[in-house]
Order: C-alpha cells, then sequence, then structure tokens
C-alpha cells in the first residue's frame, strides 16, 4: 500500500540537507525492532534529495487507538479494495510531521528492490497507536500471500544505530 506525490507535501532537513517527501507505504509487521519488539505496522516516509540520494522516517505502530491519518484516508482504503489506484483528496499531513522527542538513526538500505544503500534511517523511539480495523484496512485490498510485507529484521552488521533525544 502505497501513496505517492507529484508534488512533495514536506521535507526533510539532515545535516543542512534538503529531502522532498516522494511516498508513503505501510509493511506489516514492522520491518524494525525497538528491544526485540516487533510492532504490527510501520509507515515509511521515503524522502529523496536533489542529488538521488534517500532518507527514511519511519513510525512503529502498536495496538491502540485509531490512527488519525489512517483514519482520514479510510474511504479511499475501502475503495481500494475494488481498484488498484485510487486518487487521494486533498489532506492535511501535519500529524505525520510532529517533530520526535526522540529517534534512532542509522545508514542503511532500502528495505524493498532496488534496495539502495546508504539511506538515512530515523526511526521514532516512541510507537504511536493504530487499531487492529486500521491494520485491516490496509492489508485487506492486498492478495493474501502480500498482506504481511515486511522484509525479515536485518542484522546490524556492524552498524551504528544512534538514539537521538530532546532533553
Amino acid at each position: 500500500m502505497q501513496i505517492h506525490f507529484d508534488d512533495s507535501p514536506g521535507e526533510l532537513q539532515i545535516d543542512g540537507k534538503s529531502y522532498k517527501l516522494k511516498q508513503l507505504h505501510w509493511h506489516t509487521p514492522s520491518e524494525h525492532t525497538i528491544d526485540g519488539q516487533q510492532y504490527p505496522l510501520e509507515l515509511h516516509m521515503v524522502h529523496q534529495a536533489d542529488d538521488g540520494s534517500f532518507t527514511v522516517a519511519a513510525i512503529l505502530y502498536e495496538d491502540g487507538d485509531e490512527d488519525k491519518f489512517l483514519k482520514k484516508i479510510k474511504d479511499e482504503l475501502e475503495e481500494l479494495a475494488k481498484e488498484a489506484q485510487v486518487p487521494l483528496k486533498k489532506l492535511e499531513y501535519k500529524m505525520l510531521k510532529k517533530s520526535p522527542h526522540s529517534y534512532y538513526r542509522y545508514t542503511g538500505s532500502l528495505t524493498a528492490p532496488p534496495c539502495s544503500e546508504n539511506v538515512i534511517w530515523s526511526v521514532l523511539a516512541d510507537a504511536r497507536t493504530v487499531s487492529k480495523e486500521q491494520v485491516k484496512a490496509l492489508t485487506e485490498p492486498l492478495a493474501e500471500g502480500y498482506r504481511k510485507n515486511a522484509r525479515p529484521v536485518q542484522p546490524l552488521n556492524g552498524r551504528k544505530v544512534e538514539l537521538y533525544k530532546d532533553e
């Protein structure tokens, strides 16, 4: 399940470099773990710089209350069960832009082909909540074999993961 943007609704600044939001997609279950815990859902916000390099901001979701962003696209998710592509109405992305209090950062690769290397990952340290019904709405339009679409958790292979915290 992906949302592609013709015109980027926002950007991310890392070390003075600007990355434009290109697409959002979800994985079930999560591709990242924190202290060994895997989550039922993970959102990837894929950004690209003018030089072609990528950064991905990831949000982990635990079972709980509805996610406000998914609630806003509920009708489109239901329509996707019938159609391969559905245009989205104009959305407000403020709820995705909240500045995190803490996040993990490391350099890795994209988790889907072409699996490009040297991608800067920022994984929010605090999970948000999503209802089981919303997870079902994201996976239901997919064929049975694609409903669990997470790459298996990968070994660190010497990668350094740093925790950034607002004090």
